[in-house]
């Protein structure tokens, strides 16, 4: 009993640790929600990413590690590209939330498989770097009954997390600010995120690796700028249209 209740409050602590900074990326997150991003897609992305998180941890269990933590950096580029995305289409996704229909009611599995949900999942993966570094010898000195509890307290405080973070955006005050400056904020908060994803991995301190971050981060705003123009291009032409 006394090694149960360790490793309860070990995966407490080890959680709370590792995630504080997720209740910041929640609260804007449901900042944001309206016809098409739901809270339902946040919670079930933000299960999928933790889930990520601890299976590429899971490893460490078994004595060996998947990915060096330098590697596991570039993930920060996702954050970034979203981030990028979100900044060059601002005012194109403005104008489709005004104009979008509301949707017809869904199953819940389809909200495991949306696009939004997978959006979110992705970010919550990327900033979990230093989670990936914390739970991977955590895990490598768990025995399977306290590494169950750990896991059972993991998933639980994912949960809490969530909710928390949606009770914080019903007050006035935060609502109202993160209402009105949550969509400019937003890009911002996650190209600073991914950058220090990169830094604190280590990721840019090889100069391979920081090759390959510089490239990818120049193809990925080459791609985003050849889609904006071709949506400036068809934008008329849909006008027209109508």
């Amino acid at each position: 009993m006394n090694g149960l209740w360790t490793a309860i409050t070990t995966g407490f602590t080890a959680f709370t640790a590792t995630n504080l900074d997720d209740i910041v990326i929640l609260l804007l997150f449901f900042s944001q929600v309206n016809a098409v991003f739901r809270r339902r897609h946040i919670v079930a992305g933000q299960y999928l990413g933790f889930g990520a998180l601890v299976l590429t941890s899971l490893p460490g269990f078994f004595g060996s590690m998947l990915f060096p933590r330098p590697w596991i950096g570039l993930l920060g580029l996702v954050p970034i590209a979203i981030g990028m995305s979100r900044m060059l289409s601002q005012v194109e996704e403005q104008m489709e939330s005004t104009e979008a229909m509301q949707p017809s009611e869904q199953p819940w599995f389809a909200s495991v498989l949306s696009p939004q949900s997978y959006s979110v999942a992705a970010i919550t993966f990327a900033n979990g770097g230093d989670n990936v570094g914390i739970y991977v010898p955590l895990f490598a000195n768990c025995t399977w009954e306290s590494l169950a509890a750990i896991l059972g307290v993991f998933f639980s405080l994912v949960g809490v997390w969530c909710y928390s973070a949606f009770q914080l955006t019903r007050l006035p005050v935060a609502a109202e600010t993160l209402t009105r400056y949550g969509n400019q904020l937003v890009p911002f908060v996650l190209i600073g995120l991914g950058i220090l994803i990169l830094v604190d991995s280590h990721t840019l301190e090889n100069r391979g690796l920081a090759t390959l971050t510089l490239a990818i981060s120049g193809l990925i705003l080459l791609m985003l700028l050849r889609n904006e123009s071709r949506m400036a291009v068809t934008t008329p032409e849909r006008e027209e249209m109508l």
